[in-house]
């Protein structure tokens, strides 16, 4: 037994990995954000960005942020329930909550952390959680983690929602339901109207993760919940602060019932130090920004409607029929993912290329940024169409 290496496996698991075309590889860019970086000493042009308005280099963020460190230092040190917080994390809190329309809002350190610490604190072994088969990790450690009995319902399926209610949801105590408003790898959004009427019928709590929403959807860019005119409604909204934003950080937002008892059952929250001092000022100044620049968003969404004309004209494939910030197209095979990545960053375009197990079928995943130009897209568009022959 002593001879034994208990590591060995690693490197089995990660020969695995490669034989499925499945190994992944980081990029350096070595530029701020935008809608062209620089990677390896070459400009390219950024479509792999959640940075949907353009926020993450804007110099009002960079300089609340850079005032905020010069007079509290860099970080939270500690739990904020031990530690203390600053006049920052109530600040951005309250700028949320009344951009939400919520009474009350927590700021996590990581969208992650609101997400998965939330669903832990809500239902136990003796609840039941359903949620979209497409949900993001956050949501889907979540649940696993809670031990509340699982269930996935086909992704935006109402009716097998429901028949999934009819059957399970009295043998159970609690009951949340889970999805995306935004799905990150689809480009899709969920019926949140209709989500929200079967939790009703069916003595449910609902949470929604606005992550990919925020900024995009709505009156003043404040998600899907607005655009689907639920705000008001029960339901709890968690998000991040990392992508529209273009800040750091996770944050619930809902009733002050409930982001009292986060508080103290919540342990992404209660355990993990607080959203570092710069990261707080510089989301505190993208909330503002978001509410008082709409023009940002609606560039965003001329950028988006022109991207998809012109990739229907050049008779590209699309995922999805539904216009999003998020555009996909179907790749042939997790091989050819593989190749096509660094294949298209050499012709002068970063973007996604995602493979499984994070998506059941490889995609080129587009973002679009309200900083692009028409001439991003054409030239874009024609990178694409020389590499057809790759996508599905």
């Amino acid at each position: 037994m002593g001879g034994l290496d208990a590591y060995h496996w690693l490197t089995e698991a990660l020969d695995t990995i490669e034989r499925a075309h499945w190994k992944r590889g980081m990029k350096q860019v070595t530029s701020r954000s935008g809608a062209v970086v620089e990677i390896g000493a070459q400009n390219v042009l950024n479509f792999a960005s959640n940075d949907y308005l353009g926020l993450a280099s804007d110099d009002r963020l960079v300089q609340a942020a850079t005032r905020a460190m010069q007079d509290y230092g860099v970080g939270a040190t500690g739990s904020r329930l031990l530690s203390g917080h600053r006049a920052l994390h109530r600040k951005l809190e309250i700028g949320l909550a009344r951009w939400k329309r919520t009474e009350e809002a927590l700021v996590f350190s990581s969208g992650y952390g609101a997400c998965l610490g939330t669903v832990v604190a809500l239902v136990g072994d003796r609840d039941v959680i359903f949620q979209d088969q497409y949900n993001h990790s956050c949501l889907q450690q979540g649940a696993k983690l809670s031990q509340a009995k699982l269930y996935s319902y086909k992704h935006n399926n109402i009716q097998h929602l429901q028949e999934l209610l009819q059957q399970h949801r009295s043998q159970h105590r609690r009951c949340l339901i889970a999805t995306e408003t935004l799905f990150s790898m689809d480009g899709d959004c969920c019926p949140l109207p209709e989500v929200l009427d079967l939790a009703q019928q069916y003595n449910s709590m609902v949470l929604v993760d606005e992550a990919h929403a925020n900024g995009v959807f709505g009156q003043n860019g404040a998600g899907w919940v607005q655009a689907t005119d639920c705000q008001g409604r029960p339901l709890i909204q968690a998000g991040n602060l990392s992508k529209a934003l273009g800040s750091m950080g996770g944050y619930v937002a809902g009733s002050s019932v409930l982001i009292e008892y986060l508080r103290h059952r919540a342990p992404t929250w209660m355990y993990s130090t607080g959203l570092s001092i710069p990261d707080t000022a510089a989301a505190a100044m993208a909330v503002a920004i978001v509410q008082g620049e709409p023009q940002r968003q609606a560039q965003l969404w001329r950028n988006v409607h022109d991207l998809r004309e012109r990739l229907n004209q050049a008779e590209l494939p699309l995922l999805s029929s539904v216009a999003s910030p998020i555009i996909c197209l179907p790749v042939r095979d997790a091989a050819t993912a593989q190749e096509l990545e660094p294949a298209l960053l050499q012709a002068g375009v970063f973007a996604a290329v995602v493979r499984p197990p994070t998506v059941p079928t490889s995609r080129l995943r587009l973002s679009v940024m309200s900083t692009h130009t028409p001439d991003h897209l054409g030239e874009l568009v024609a990178i694409l169409s020389d590499f057809r022959d790759g996508l599905a």
